[in-house]
């Protein structure tokens, strides 16, 4: 099968084993092609994106434009205006220029609180992550479980490249941000990104003036490496093989690492793994 035909297959599996499920869309190119299958395929799978409140112009147009397009009733989450104004009053509406903390501080209010309310209730999670996006994704697996959010995560285009993402747009005739035109390859809040060289990292845009590794937002710091499943007990590979399982998949499975083997192979070094505990 295709990497759309996998995605599509997955989303349906999800729908089925997990719901209620959500996607998590930032209108970014990767949210935009699940966007796309989800509306196709007419799967029972909630969309929402967060309004920060700093967001571009061109992104905030683009959730009218998805509505139309798709007929998809896109579920906009706001951060508490009460928090937002206390950060302003006492710190300044730009503090986060002055430190990573600050910024922190920023994001868990504008992004963090907001994502943890729109996952209340749901036991699936869907992103558009990819590993290929920075070196802080390359061990990005396809099903985690998040033990912070108490959550079943799914990234069914962790294993997909830029050139996968947007030979499918083309193809669909997907609705996006025209930053992306515009040397934009990861659009966050206004004030926090910024164009890049072509070639660039795609999220070297991204709180630009702060060093790489610290360059996330809160909303997927390590989720893949702090959670796993509570029925698996093995670590990041157990909880993948426990999810997977849960959904059906009796075949092979792409690991971070480019390697692939076996469900009944990792079942075995599961099993291992649980008899040495």
């Amino acid at each position: 099968m295709s990497r759309a035909a996998d995605a599509r297959l997955l989303l349906e599996r999800i729908a089925a084993a997990y719901a209620p499920a959500t996607l998590s869309s930032s209108l970014g190119a990767e949210d935009m092609v699940l966007t796309d299958m989800v509306a196709r395929e007419g799967l029972p799978i909630e969309v929402f994106t967060l309004d920060t409140g700093r967001l571009h112009a061109e992104t905030l147009e683009l959730i009218g434009r998805v509505q139309a397009h798709y007929g998809l009733a896109l579920r906009v989450v706001q951060p508490e205006p009460q928090a937002v104004v206390q950060y302003v009053t006492v710190h300044g509406r730009n503090a986060f220029y002055g430190s990573v903390e600050m910024r922190k501080r920023c994001c868990a209010i504008r992004k963090v609180e907001p994502l943890k309310r729109a996952l209340e209730g749901k036991r699936a999670w869907i992103t558009g992550l990819r590993r290929e996006q920075s070196a802080a994704r390359a061990g990005l697996r396809v099903a985690a479980f998040d033990t912070d959010l108490h959550i079943a995560k799914f990234n069914p285009l962790a294993d997909w490249s830029g050139n996968d993402v947007w030979d499918y747009i083309r193809k669909n005739g997907v609705p996006t941000n025209p930053l992306h035109d515009r040397g934009y390859p990861s659009i966050g809040c206004e004030p926090c990104t910024r164009a890049v060289e072509p070639g660039a990292d795609e999220r070297s845009g991204r709180w630009w003036w702060e060093e790489e590794a610290k360059k996330e937002c809160g909303l997927h710091v390590a989720a893949e490496n702090r959670g796993q499943s509570p029925n698996a007990g093995f670590g990041a590979v157990g909880s993948a093989v426990a999810l997977q399982n849960d959904l059906g998949f009796s075949g092979r499975m792409n690991l971070p690492a480019g390697k692939a083997e076996t469900m009944e192979g990792q079942n075995r070094g599961v099993a291992r793994a649980g008899e040495g505990a």
